[in-house]
């Protein structure tokens, strides 16, 4: 292939989200996890949000039972919308939740297998182009969005990236681990050679403090190597296992994201999340940081 088939427009996002989310039980027995607000946005919102800045059009979200709302999230509510109507409300709080009839589509994960698993279920509707992969877990704030970022690096270099994020060197076990190359001067340096991976590797055998952070753009290659892939880490067929047999065979990028990760996967991470965003927002700042310092005391 040559190098301007590695270069296709990024139009199509996968999202998994067939999660069970049990670390927030009993909260998301009934609720997906990633319909749990961020103040007054579910992370799911943030995630498509940060797709649609990047020029991404198409939305495949991975599901399982259970998780119906995610997709009645961004359907039309006509009778809430005809109500705040008659009302004199504005609907253009709203207008974040609405794609184009078309644009959303979904496919089950009937077995929880990880994320390997969860990507190829989306093989049909991806097809034989590039696409980005979201984990809604993983809120990403920065100006520009991360996956703007990643597709401005895309159209520098091509084929397959990841975005990454140092971390202290004790925490690179619960995280995949880039081993990297050399830097290239594009984007300011923020462009770095992938030349290995390693899912949650044992500290002293970590190649690096590099974690994959939850943003990918990769070619549909991929698809037809997690055909035949095996179990990994955990018991589950790995994303990253997958990635790491095409380097060498394809264009592989890290791009070093200029912005800040909060981790709402997990219960402390959803509430710094909570906290930061609030203290930035101009309409509850003042207050929520009375409340903080009122608290602390």
């Amino acid at each position: 292939m040559t190098s301007q088939t590695y270069r296709k427009p990024v139009r199509k996002a996968v999202f998994p989200v067939a999660g069970l989310g049990t670390r927030f039980l009993p909260a998301t027995k009934a609720i997906p996890k990633e319909m749990l607000p961020i103040i007054d946005r579910p992370l799911i919102q943030y995630a498509v949000d940060e797709a649609r800045e990047a020029g991404i059009d198409q939305f495949i979200f991975v599901t399982g039972r259970g998780k119906t709302s995610i997709v009645e999230h961004f359907d039309t509510a006509y009778e809430l919308e005809t109500t705040m109507s008659e009302r004199g409300k504005s609907l253009e709080v709203l207008e974040p939740t609405r794609v184009s009839p078309g644009n959303l589509l979904t496919v089950r994960q009937q077995v929880p297998m990880g994320l390997g698993h969860a990507i190829w279920c989306a093989r049909a509707i991806v097809g034989d182009e590039p696409f980005a992969i979201f984990l809604p877990d993983e809120l990403m704030i920065g100006s520009p969005g991360c996956m703007k970022q990643m597709v401005e690096a895309y159209e520098e270099v091509g084929g397959n990236l990841i975005s990454v994020l140092e971390v202290p060197h004790d925490q690179v076990s619960s995280y995949g681990v880039i081993a990297p190359g050399a830097k290239l001067d594009a984007l300011g340096g923020a462009l770095t050679e992938v030349t290995g991976l390693v899912e949650k590797p044992k500290v002293e055998d970590a190649p690096s403090n590099l974690i994959i952070s939850g943003r990918y753009i990769l070619q549909p290659e991929v698809m037809r190597t997690l055909e035949g892939q095996e179990k990994g880490a955990g018991g589950e067929i790995q994303l990253t296992d997958a990635m790491a047999r095409m380097i060498g065979q394809q264009p592989f990028h890290a791009v070093t994201f200029a912005g800040r990760r909060y981790d709402c996967g997990s219960k402390v991470g959803f509430v710094e999340a909570t906290l930061a965003l609030a203290l930035e927002r101009e309409d509850m700042a003042t207050e929520v940081r009375d409340i903080a310092s009122r608290l602390l005391k």
